[in-house]
């Protein structure tokens, strides 16, 4: 498998991209396919893997959508606006891009109650509607040798999770778990060497709880790479568990908190 570098953006800028389509991909998870002759540019929107980062921009208290103009000081710049202009930044991962359409896929989970900006912004999106893409970076950097993978998310980082699977060669083997409510993002895609296991944790569990309790019922084997993404205590205890817990090497564990519980997004 060829090392994909992790890599860092700084001589992008934010764009104002518009939404062309919407569809739902679960009950409470919706597409929104966002467009910009960006898009189409390896140089002016650069993409560096399948769990590439991307911030979004959407309008402040005003309604209007400010867009920072600097590249790798874009967040002194939004600091710098005034409170009701500033824009709120949220961070998602493009689920899918198409060059030739200039087009970039997002997935937003939806929530019922206490829906931050990006999910009520996704939930009501019309084409047409505007919002801020800046791109940023990828963390998914299997070494050249990994051949034996884990890979571990919720619902908030299965959009991720589904492209690394999409973007596995034959010959890996990989064991993926989805930890993620009823409804809230659908199943991962099929792939011959995964083995994909589906978990609904329960009602009052601890983010990470059913996952864990997953990796500790079971011999995985060795493994020569992990990934795990999702709310901020699903990754850092898993991550505890493999270094901590089975002596992996803590340079072969990528992991990342795309949110934390209880913090609107």
């Amino acid at each position: 498998m060829p090392v994909q570098a992790r890599t860092e953006t700084s001589d992008v800028t934010a764009v104002a991209a518009r939404a062309v389509r919407t569809s739902r991909v679960a009950d409470h998870m919706v597409r929104v396919v966002l467009a910009h002759p960006s898009f189409a540019d390896p140089v002016r929107f650069p993409y560096h893997g399948p769990d590439h980062l991307i911030r979004l921009l959407l309008p402040g208290a005003t309604g209007v959508l400010n867009l920072p103009r600097s590249s790798s000081g874009w967040w002194k710049e939004i600091q710098a606006m005034d409170e009701p202009d500033r824009p709120r930044v949220r961070n998602y991962t493009v689920r899918r891009i198409d060059r030739a359409r200039a087009e970039i896929d997002v997935d937003f989970v939806l929530h019922a109650e206490n829906a931050g900006p990006a999910s009520a912004w996704a939930a009501a999106a019309r084409p047409g509607d505007g919002i801020g893409v800046l791109s940023d970076r990828a963390g998914y950097a299997p070494p050249a040798d990994a051949a034996d993978l884990l890979l571990v998310a919720d619902e908030t980082a299965q959009p991720a999770l589904a492209a690394i699977i999409e973007s596995l060669p034959a010959d890996v083997r990989a064991l993926a778990i989805l930890e993620y409510r009823p409804g809230s993002a659908p199943e991962l895609p099929a792939h011959p060497g995964v083995e994909r296991v589906h978990l609904h944790p329960a009602d009052g569990a601890e983010p990470g709880e059913a996952a864990l309790a997953h990796l500790e019922g079971r011999d995985v084997g060795p493994l020569d790479y992990a990934w795990i993404s999702g709310e901020s205590t699903l990754a850092t205890s898993l991550r505890r568990h493999l270094v901590s817990g089975r002596g992996m090497d803590k340079e072969r564990v990528f992991f990342c908190g795309y949110w934390k519980r209880g913090v609107s997004h």
